[in-house]
């Protein structure tokens, strides 16, 4: 058995933790391994751990679930995803509520260079389905990884699309592995699976309670480019998602419609309060992403050019990867934000860098 994703998930169930100060104390430790076994008194003196936690970890009294937790993702063929794993979704790990733990079943990348969230009401129209088939539809010359939340409506007509139009799809679901919610959607999961798969960061056995699913918004929002919202009311778990993925600088887009239209109210009031932009087709979403921009070997860059030792400094960070985060590349170089944005504003001029939505660059 892995002893370091033991005490992974033994992490996950040390009470009055959360995700945030879950991957505070493994900052501060070293590793969740180093937690557990770090001495009482080691552990009275960190900030915020409580003693309801420090008696758990003393007496390692959650690695018994975890333990189970473990033998069932083995039998299912689920693979656990740690925050700091390479697999896991890197977009999604800037954000500081991210989930310490995924558990993942499926082929699709992750981390894949497009990924589109697309979401709405259950009570999905024929005016939103219509515009919901034809973006999937449209979206197949793009290269994106389609997310959704496997719900009724909306999410069951973009998962469907993208299986129809094989790109590939990832449910992100707001219950255990064992149960897939709503049962009407069992036979559309199992598609999925061959070209996409299923997220969630619930242990087995979780069931789809209420308070699950703003949580599993998050997720949605959190891995995508771009979040879609194809029809929604003034409430609803879309709109949630549309505002956690402005929180997380995301660009969130939805499809307006007729005034009385109880379910394009909620996308009109987005597009009215400046919170998403006006999408009318797949062009709207490309223009905005800059998904029209030249390719790298349409780009005449000025590589050649003498670089000052800060500009090397940004440029190392792009040797083995091709997208780099401006949070990384701030840890990795110690530039001040202010100072780092002027580099970066300078090599984009210079056709060396591009920026791309979620505060991430490429080279070109």
């Amino acid at each position: 058995m892995n002893e370091e994703l033991l005490y992974q998930i033994g992490l996950t169930l040390l009470p009055g933790i959360g995700d945030i100060g879950g991957k505070k104390f493994v900052a501060y430790c070293g590793s969740a391994s180093a937690i557990f076994n770090e001495k009482r008194a080691a552990l009275k003196k960190i900030a915020g751990l409580r003693e309801p936690a420090i008696e758990a970890i003393c007496s390692k009294s959650v690695l018994k679930r975890a333990e189970e937790e473990i033998r069932f993702i083995e039998d299912h063929g689920i693979r656990p995803l740690f925050y700091q794993d390479e697999d896991y979704p890197q977009r999604l790990s800037h954000c500081d509520d991210s989930p310490i733990m995924l558990y993942y079943k499926g082929n699709a990348d992750l981390n894949a260079d497009r990924v589109v969230a697309i979401v709405g009401t259950r009570n999905i129209t024929d005016y939103g389905k219509a515009n919901c088939e034809q973006l999937v539809k449209d979206l197949s010359d793009d290269n994106v990884l389609v997310v959704s939340g496997l719900a009724y409506g909306v999410d069951a007509v973009a998962h469907r699309s993208s299986v129809k139009y094989g790109i590939p799809t990832v449910g992100v679901m707001g219950c255990g592995m064992q149960t897939v919610y709503p049962s009407d959607n069992r036979d559309l999961a199992e598609e999925m699976l061959q070209n996409g798969g299923l997220l969630t960061e619930c242990m087995s056995g979780s069931q789809p309670d209420r308070e699950n699913f703003p949580r599993r918004n998050r997720i949605i929002a959190g891995m995508s480019d771009a979040v879609v919202v194809v029809e929604s009311a003034l409430k609803g778990g879309s709109l949630i998602t549309a505002e956690l993925a402005n929180s997380y600088n995301r660009d969130v887009f939805a499809y307006p419609g007729r005034v009385m239209d109880i379910y394009s109210q909620g996308c009109n009031h987005l597009i009215r309060i400046n919170r998403a932009n006006l999408m009318e087709d797949v062009a709207n979403l490309r223009y905005i992403m800059r998904w029209d921009a030249p390719r790298k070997n349409e780009v005449q860059t000025r590589i050649f050019r003498d670089f000052s030792e800060e500009e090397k400094q940004v440029m190392d960070c792009f040797e083995k990867e091709q997208v780099v985060n401006i949070d990384e590349i701030i840890v990795k170089t110690d530039l001040s934000p202010t100072k780092l944005a002027a580099l970066l504003l300078t090599l984009e001029f210079d056709g060396i860098l591009m920026s791309l939505p979620g505060k991430r660059y490429q080279r070109c």
